[in-house]
């Protein structure tokens, strides 16, 4: 039977804390974890997979004992492929039941790379020979998919690959690519041919977490790392045998496969698979609450952008009452939108948050605690978390104060042992213990997190890490550029999106459209492609000649928010808007609005209220 806990305030979390990580998870693998998992009702359905939205009523079940035996069969197939405890398993699928099988039959013989397969071909590459790939698994040749075609086009390239998997795809005569469903049933299903004893410090992953062209960022993350993490979602959201969360994250993304994959899992409780391509698909968002009543899930994970198109799907008299709250993160949550959604929906919002380097997720606001709109709430049980001031090089001071704005920190089981490729680790570490996340926040006098902004440069767009290095580079390479800036511009659904700012040599000339259409055809991440390109007099630069970004992100705020409040139209004789520093919410832009004749002040205020509601950078009006 499932331990039960309850999580209000920091006490209820130092209470779990008192007895050992270790002892609380005493698995040494995610494949024991699924085991544990298995023996409370071997089956209970583990995996309710709907092919498309459409058809959300006619899902493909699978028991818990199917799935540990393809878990089991597919860590045999790659054993006798010849991976071991540190060779690397590529996957490029969507969200099907046979990518948990690859997933953790791959973390169960060597380590499991999931890749994007929405990513152009040549950062694909790049990501695979980063990793030393040495069996890629790939989707067969399917209508309205280019995934073989894009491993056709650089399967050659990358020299440690030895074998293809193919799911949904025949074998080769060669026998260089292996059909999946063809061979699996040959391997045992009970047992692990390799023999293989685990410890929980082995490495079960790399995760692609950003990085430019050539050079992508790959996190080592541990058997511990995932097992803790598996842990504290089960406690922090209350989860148990027989239950059903939802999943319509992607499936190479920690979220997706850790939060509504393992802990489930881990637990014996089941998890809905919102079809391939999960809440990409349309017939899963206009049939969401459909589903919802079908399958009485008790929660879901999700991006604020989902939220965001929810409260415009009826509900048609759908009894959603089994969910009892949607954990939340990846991007900002407007107070707005939060409140919206919460009195449309009747569920609870847990906002979070957490990076890739720890697992998926450090703090989270407590299920049955106060909830503090805006913050990320309590940290999760084993996950150290520090607000820290540094110097100017990166170097511990001291601990930040109440409400002082610091770098967020974090230590203890979850997190990561580094990069995979060394460069990449320079500066992560504070004292050799602490890893930097990059993100600034504060902590107020009841251990709540409030993010205040970031220090490091990721764009993220509805829940996707972009590295402004991705937009940068090529930039660089359109003739008569001398300085390119890429920078994250507030967005009413996405949270924000890439903008680029560029300073053209002296003489040259060129358009904005031009380096916009250069971008399009160069950059090899859809999702990075600039949403504007802004070309500047001068690029503003610190002291000591760096790029100083928040001058850009301040001045994307400014444009966006002087656009939307041309909707004021007659209400207002002049509007202008100043963004800057804030000690408090990191940013804050002032509108400085000038009424017209008649018009109360009031009017012009609600007005305001309801064209920036769902955006999340801090606002005062002056009137």
């Amino acid at each position: 039977m499932t331990e039960r806990f309850t999580i209000r305030t920091l006490n209820d979390i130092e209470a779990i804390e008192r007895v050992p990580a270790d002892e609380r998870c005493p698995e040494t693998s995610t494949l024991e974890l699924i085991e544990r998992g298995t023996a409370i009702n071997p089956g209970a359905t583990a995996i309710h997979f709907i092919a498309s939205g459409d058809q959300w009523d006619q899902p493909q079940e699978i028991t818990f004992a199917q799935l540990l035996a393809r878990v089991r069969q597919t860590a045999n197939l790659f054993t006798d492929l010849g991976i071991g405890p540190e060779d690397v398993v590529t996957y490029l699928l969507p969200n099907l039941p046979q990518t948990h099988f690859i997933l953790w039959g791959a973390e169960a013989a060597g380590i499991a790379n999931p890749i994007n397969p929405l990513l152009e071909a040549h950062t694909i590459r790049d990501i695979c020979n980063a990793a030393g790939t040495k069996i890629l698994v790939t989707l067969g040749e399917i209508p309205g998919a280019d995934i073989w075609q894009k491993v056709e086009s650089f399967r050659e390239e990358i020299p440690t690959l030895e074998k293809i998997v193919r799911v949904m795809g025949p074998s080769d005569k060669a026998g260089d690519i292996i059909g999946y469903e063809e061979n699996i049933d040959a391997y045992p299903a009970d047992h692990l041919t390799s023999g293989r004893v685990f410890h929980p410090d082995d490495i079960a992953s790399l995760y692609h977490t950003g990085g430019t062209t050539g050079t992508p960022k790959l996190a080592r993350r541990s058997h511990r790392n995932e097992i803790v993490l598996a842990s504290n979602i089960v406690m922090a959201a209350d989860l148990s045998a027989g239950e059903t969360v939802m999943c319509g994250l992607p499936l190479f993304h920690c979220n997706g496969t850790c939060i509504t994959g393992l802990a489930p899992f881990s637990v014996g409780a089941s998890v809905v698979l919102l079809s391939p391509s999960g809440y990409r698909d349309q017939g899963v968002i206009l049939n969401f609450f459909k589903i919802v009543e079908r399958y009485r899930p008790v929660f879901f994970s999700t991006v604020p952008t989902v939220l965001g198109v929810l409260l415009n799907v009826p509900k048609d008299g759908a009894d959603i009452s089994s969910l009892r709250y949607v954990i939340c993160g990846a991007a900002p949550l407007s107070v707005d939108l939060f409140n919206r959604f919460e009195a449309y929906s009747g569920m609870k919002i847990m906002e979070g948050y957490g990076l890739t380097e720890v697992a998926c997720a450090s703090a989270v606001n407590p299920r049955d605690g106060e909830h503090k709109i805006g913050s990320i709430g309590l940290h999760l049980p084993y996950n150290d978390i520090k607000v820290m001031i540094l110097d100017s090089d990166g170097t511990y001071l001291r601990d930040a104060e109440d409400d002082e704005i610091g770098v967020i920190a974090v230590g203890g089981p979850c997190v990561f042992s580094g990069y995979v490729e060394e460069s990449h680790n320079r500066d992560i570490w504070i004292d050799k213990e602490w890893f930097n996340t990059g993100d600034l926040g504060r902590r107020d006098s009841d251990g709540y997190l409030w993010l205040t902004g970031r220090r490091k440069e990721l764009i993220i767009r509805g829940g996707h890490n972009i590295d402004p290095a991705t937009i940068e580079e090529p930039l660089y390479r359109f003739e008569g550029v001398q300085t390119a800036a890429a920078v994250g511009r507030p967005d009413a659904y996405a949270g924000e999106v890439p903008v680029a700012y560029v300073q053209l040599k002296p003489g040259a000339e060129a358009t904005e459209e031009e380096i916009l259409a250069w971008a399009r055809e160069t950059i090899g991440e859809r999702a990075a492609v600039p949403k504007a390109i802004h070309i500047i007099d001068e690029i503003p630069l610190t002291a000591v000649g760096k790029v100083f970004k928040p001058a850009l992100r301040w001045d994307a705020t400014r444009r966006v928010y002087e656009e939307e409040l041309a909707a004021l139209g007659n209400l207002a004789r002049s509007v202008s808007v100043q963004v800057g520093e804030d000690p408090i919410h990191g940013t804050k832009a002032t509108l400085r609005i000038e009424c017209a004749a008649d018009v109360l002040p009031e009017t012009v205020r609600k007005t305001v209220a309801d064209i920036l509601e769902l955006y999340t950078v801090h606002f005062e009006v002056e009137l």
